[in-house]
């Protein structure tokens, strides 16, 4: 602390972890403290541990003594009981950890907090206390504390202490000389009257009273800010007079001087904050590894186990290929060579078990026909390949083994494995049960607030309508991890909006205050951690609200910090299509294919992928992709490995497509400028495409090892230029000892840094390639079956408010001449079903037909056989599975057109079915019966017959039938409304929407189709006598839609005709503000249709 400054530390302080309460930054808030001249500060968030570890590291950077505490909710009685409203179900208290042991006791009860006794809050109890009290030190809390709470219920002429002072003593007979009474004064009214009655209490019984501040936000002029969370936390306006609010803006983290301001008089409690503070010495002994053990199933040790199971797996996968096992089984010296260098690594770096731990999961995997694969750099393993992890041979592709793991890197091996995306849950619920429920658990993470994100909350807040807040995220440029700083800088229009209108500037500024601080806590889609003990040792545990998975209250960094063995397991929906495919080709040919046998060199293949006819084939579905397939004419594997690593910015524009395109169909020459280049590219025609290249290039030529040839092309990425310099200078002195002058060198050092930057990983590249060629193998061979499973992989996806993946691959089985049998609850499944050469549509795939509604009526159908009449169906489906609003959008999507009524009729006897079914399925639940039922069948079949009888009514008309199909299929699946016009469009449109693709920014088109979402708003602060209406609308043709705007100058010249339904013909510009392929249409000229003549 500096000389002169009175002695002070926080001990209760909120960062952004306390969810929409807190609004500072971790960093934000240690750099402040630093700034204040402290030397210790506390974290004390609600309820949570969820900033701990990385306040703890952050402290340390700065010099500053972490003091990790929570504040506490604690039930008035015991966790397990949860009857009462919120106000009464939890008092707060300040926890603060002493040491390390103290700090094993709060993850404890905070992970016991949100695993028993969650109601409203997580919530611990005094049992808790009693059991894990040591190592901590305990402050009485704010005025939501069960001491404040008694001292402001016994305030009256006449204060009644009683219940406070038997609420201190309870707590310091727990924590002795560890319990302070704790006083506040952040300028409001009740915690003055807190205070006295507290200072009374500690006169009485003699307890040392501390004096904290109620942190929430780390400077004055951040309290707008906060209060704005405020808002969005509890989904009010700021202008609601009623709604919560923390008065003032004094919940700063104040300076020494400010706190013994702030408490005159009571000098002794404020300094006593340093007193505490110096007793705290917390030693996390980050760095220590806490790897579960492999149960091994005989006397051997795992480095042994391991070395067996990676020989007999090479010897399997090597079966038959003379050059790398002999006919006795003998594995040829480079696997041997290979694999022991690998296997020498991994016992050094002490990694055995985590190998075998994945290996073993991924073998469950197999025995269930769940698939699974390895992606990025692991795939460069031999040992994975090994293990079944991985399914390319690394030594074939020239895959490194460096660019995955060395022994001078201290960080754990990274094995990220996709599994078929339905059932990557059971193997995560495997491994639980093999390694224990306590010791496994999913990985936290965090929503942020990320541009757009901020914006829409603090306009919600402040009030500002949707269409105008939408408004301005539309003018955010879709730039990944773009802020709203960079976004001014870049977007024109919302700079200028800024500039000139005062209440989005305010909100701008605001969300720029919130931008990036934590809103929510999540499940991490893939990582899942083990641990040897349960994982309350080491990581604090919590439950995603709604949700009864257990997940860690750390993110992924601080877990892997904590030294936890933290594994992905990915759901990748390519498995599934290829698991469903598999498994309706045995369903039609009766034969088990196994995708990793299929040849790598099928013509058909290599014919489907230069004719670009890869929709559905795995990252090569993409318009741009499919015209480079086309171009590069790819007859190698290696060219598809090529494709995924070359499709990307850097190559394209840096116009290393066009060369290896132009090499590899002879238009050019490759130029090697030293037979080592020609060795390492060659196969890539001369261009250095991966960073295995890089890798070789700069440990061939320049003798720099493989390991630190990693590290330098990371640093060459990341611009890290002590480590560029540090390589460069290796580099040129073992070119030159090679040979090379020092021009030569020093010209290959500069290609090596300008390439570098965009080299991919080929490991990754390479096991995504082989998925790709699997599906493409598919398309070519079983296109039926392939076709099937891949619309059933686009139903979790549906979207159908515009043109999705589904419909495009149901066009694609139309160009392939593959017909989809419109759906019939006669003939459809559940799923896309195969019967010969035709797919049959899967009824989850329509509008709120999923899940039991579809299987409902499979498994109705399937006991008793088809559906005679509507009638039947609903007799023999319980609407409990299958409700009326599934009828109707069955009914809409012609599912039950097989019945011979029309689907008005449909509709208008749908509620008299329903009921007839409920009330025969009453009966039958019931056990009632006709009394004359058994003698009397006939007379009962006539009398359903006659009660069936349908309306006589007609048809809904063609265009409300077809808008039905729109609404429940997504498509219109009988006719579409614009076939009637499709000449008189062809004549007068330029393009079709699906062809904007093509067109650039500012570039001018007409098109023709029908109007529908349209939404009218006003300009703010338009130009005095300048209209200020606008509207926009999409536009849909045959072959997709498009977003239209068309500004206030236009609309009052053409508004009027902006109709729903209407048929239009437009002339306007693409606009592609937004980035990426997606656009939109600034309308100059509207026309109906109906007003042109041919």
């Amino acid at each position: 602390m500096p000389m002169g400054t009175r002695p002070f530390t926080h001990l209760h302080c909120h960062t952004h972890y306390s969810l929409l309460d807190g609004a500072s930054s971790i960093p934000k808030l240690v750099s402040r403290a630093k700034e204040h001249g402290f030397n210790s500060l506390a974290i004390t968030d609600h309820g949570n541990l969820h900033g701990a570890l990385q306040f703890y590291q952050e402290c340390h950077k700065n010099d500053i003594n972490p003091i990790i505490g929570y504040e506490a909710y604690i039930a008035p009685g015991s966790r397990f009981e949860k009857s009462g409203g919120i106000r009464d179900s939890n008092y707060h208290l300040t926890l603060l950890a002493q040491n390390r042991t103290g700090f094993k006791n709060l993850v404890k009860m905070a992970s016991h907090a949100y695993l028993e006794g969650f109601y409203f809050k997580p919530r611990i109890d005094k049992q808790l206390l009693e059991d894990h009290s040591e190592g901590i030190i305990c402050l009485s809390g704010c005025v939501s504390s069960e001491f404040n709470q008694a001292i402001l219920k016994g305030y009256g002429d006449i204060p009644n202490l009683d219940k406070a002072i038997e609420a201190s003593k309870w707590f310091e007979s727990l924590f002795g000389d560890r319990y302070f009474i704790e006083v506040m004064n952040n300028g409001i009214e009740i915690q003055r009257m807190a205070l006295e009655g507290a200072v009374a209490v500690a006169k009485k019984l003699g307890t040392p009273v501390v004096a904290t501040s109620d942190c929430h936000y780390v400077d004055p002029q951040d309290a707008e800010a906060q209060d704005v969370m405020l808002c969005i936390n509890t989904g009010r306006f700021r202008t609601d007079t009623s709604r919560m609010k923390m008065d003032g803006n004094e919940y700063y983290l104040k300076n020494a001087e400010e706190m013994y301001q702030a408490f005159p008089g009571m000098e002794d409690a404020v300094s006593r904050t340093q007193e505490i503070a110096d007793t705290v010495d917390i030693d996390l002994e980050l760095g220590k590894r806490y790897f579960p053990s492999f149960k091994l199933p005989d006397q051997r040790d795992s480095t042994q186990y391991l070395r067996d199971l990676c020989e007999q797996g090479l010897r399997e996968r090597y079966e038959g290929d003379s050059e790398m096992v002999s006919a006795e089984g003998v594995l040829a010296e480079v696997v041997q060579k290979r694999l022991d260098r690998e296997l020498s690594v991994i016992e050094k770096l002490g990694f055995d078990d985590y190998f075998l731990i994945c290996w073993d999961f991924v073998v469950v995997a197999r025995e269930r026909g769940i698939p699974a694969t390895a992606r990025g750099s692991g795939v460069g393993a031999i040992v994975c390949f090994a293990l079944y992890l991985s399914h390319v041979c690394p030594i074939k592709y020239d895959l490194l083994f460096e660019r995955f793991l060395d022994e001078n890197r201290l960080e754990a091996p990274d094995i990220d494995i996709d599994f078929c995306k339905d059932r990557r849950g059971e193997v995560i619920q495997y491994v639980k049960e093999e390694y224990g429920e306590a010791n496994v658990a999913q990985i936290g993470t965090f929503g942020t607030l990320a541009a757009k994100a901020s914006i829409k909350d603090v306009g919600r807040a402040l009030g500002i309508p949707l269409h105008r807040v939408n408004q301005i995220t539309g003018m955010v440029p879709e730039e990944l991890k773009i802020t709203i700083s960079s976004a001014l800088d870049k977007s024109a229009d919302m700079k200028m909006v800024y500039d000139s209108d005062p209440e989005i500037r305010e909100m701008l500024d605001l969300a720029m205050r919130i931008e990036g601080l934590a809103r929510n806590v999540g499940t991490h889609a893939a990582a899942v951690v083990i641990a040897d003990e349960p994982l309350t040792e080491y990581v604090p545990l919590c439950r995603v609200s709604g949700k009864e998975d257990v997940i860690t209250q750390w993110s992924m960094n601080d877990v892997e910090a904590a030294g936890l063995l933290k594994m992905d397991f990915l759901g990748l929906r390519n498995l599934t299509i290829l698991r469903i495919a598999v498994d309706l080709i045995e369903q039609t040919t009766g034969e088990r294919i196994d995708p990793l046998k299929f040849p790598l060199d099928d013509k058909e293949t290599f014919a489907l992928l230069c004719r670009g006819e890869t929709k559905g084939v795995f990252q090569l579905e993409s318009g741009g992709i499919r015209d480079l397939l086309q171009r590069m004419k790819p007859d190698h594997f290696l060219d598809i490995i090529a494709t995924n690593a070359l499709y990307r910015p850097g190559p394209l524009e840096g116009g290393m497509v066009d060369d290896y395109i132009a090499v590899k169909h002879g238009q050019k020459e490759a130029t090697y400028e030293h037979p080592v280049l020609k060795d390492i590219l060659e196969e890539t025609h001369g261009v250095m495409v991966y960073q295995e290249q890089v890798m070789r290039i700069l440990n061939r030529l320049g003798g720099i090892e493989l390991a630190s040839a990693y590290t330098c092309i990371k640093a060459i990425s990341k611009k890290k230029e002590a480590i560029i310099q540090a390589n460069r200078e290796d580099f040129l002195k073992g070119a030159v000892e090679q040979g090379l002058s020092q021009k030569v060198a020093e010209n290959f050092w500069d290609m090596i840094v300008k390439f570098a930057g965009y080299g991919f990983n080929k490991s990754h590249s390479t096991a995504y390639a082989l998925i790709a060629y699997q599906t493409a193998y598919l398309k070519a061979h079983y296109s039926v079956e392939f076709m099937a499973a891949l619309l059933t992989g686009d139903i979790p996806g549906r979207n159908f408010m515009r043109k999705d993946s589904l419909i495009e691959h149901i066009e694609d089985c139309e160009r392939m001449g593959i017909e989809v049998v419109p759906p019939s609850v006669n003939t459809s499944g559940v799923e896309f079903t195969v019967d010969g050469k035709l797919i049959y549509f899967g009824m989850s795939a329509i509008k709120g037909c999923g899940g039991s509604a579809a299987e409902a009526l499979v498994v109705a159908r399937e006991a008793a056989g088809p559906f005679k009449d509507i009638f039947d169906l609903c007799e023999r489906v319980e609407t409990s599975r299958c409700n009326k609003s599934s009828l109707e959008n069955l009914i809409k999507a012609g599912a039950l057109d097989c019945f011979g009524a029309n689907r008005r009729q449909l509709t208008e006897v749908l509620e008299r079915a329903i009921q007839a079914g409920q009330a025969m399925q009453a009966d039958n639940r019931s056990g009632q019966q006709n009394l004359f039922g058994a003698f009397e069948e006939s007379e009962d079949t006539e009398e359903v017959s006659a009660t069936a009888d349908l309306p006589q009514i007609e048809e809904y008309p063609e265009r409300e039938r077809l808008m039905m199909e729109k609404e429940v299929l997504g498509y219109y699946l009988t006719a579409h409304p614009l076939d009637e016009h499709m000449d008189k469009l062809k004549q007068f449109t330029s393009h079709t929407t699906n062809k904007l693709i093509d067109i650039p920014d500012r570039g001018e088109v007409i098109l023709g189709g029908m109007i529908s979402s349209i939404k009218e708003a006003h300009t703010r602060n338009p130009k005095p006598g300048q209209p200020s209406k606008y509207a926009n609308f999409d536009l849909e043709d045959v072959e997709g839609s498009v977003r239209c705007i068309m500004w206030p100058r236009q609309y009052a010249e053409f508004g009027h005709l902006i109709v729903p339904d209407d048929i239009v013909i437009i002339k306007g510009v693409v606009d592609r503000r937004g980035g990426g392929d997606e656009c939109n249409m600034i309308i100059n000229e509207l026309v109906p249709l109906s007003q042109i003549e041919d």
